[in-house]
């Protein structure tokens, strides 16, 4: 059994600017996965499957299969909690020094 949390894996689909740019291609809606083969054409369908499977196994995309066309949605959840988790707990922190900071310098 792999010691890797669920986090990890979206840390990990998120470390590499190519599926960051298939996130963003998914945002506004779902597609296909011959549409983003086409969107990057600088990558071969085995490399972008590759990376779309990362995604998948990170929970940050869902795969509905539609006939012969696997469609790619956006799940934003894990990205939430990521935030939930790290980002907004520190950002919290930072404000309070950043409140302090200006108190003291108003003095």
């Amino acid at each position: 059994m792999s010691s890797q949390t669920a986090d990890d894996h979206v840390f990990k689909a998120l470390a590499h600017p190519r599926r960051r740019e298939l996130l963003d291609r998914l945002k506004d809606q779902p597609q296909t996965t011959g549409a983003l083969c086409e969107a990057f054409a600088d990558m071969d369908r085995c490399t972008v499957m590759m990376h779309l499977r990362v995604l998948e196994e990170a929970d940050l995309v869902v795969v509905k299969r539609e006939g012969r066309e696997r469609w790619n949605h956006l799940n934003a959840l894990p990205i939430r909690q990521i935030h939930d988790r790290w980002i907004s707990q520190y950002a919290g922190h930072a404000i309070s020094i950043l409140d302090r900071l200006k108190s003291d310098l108003e003095e």
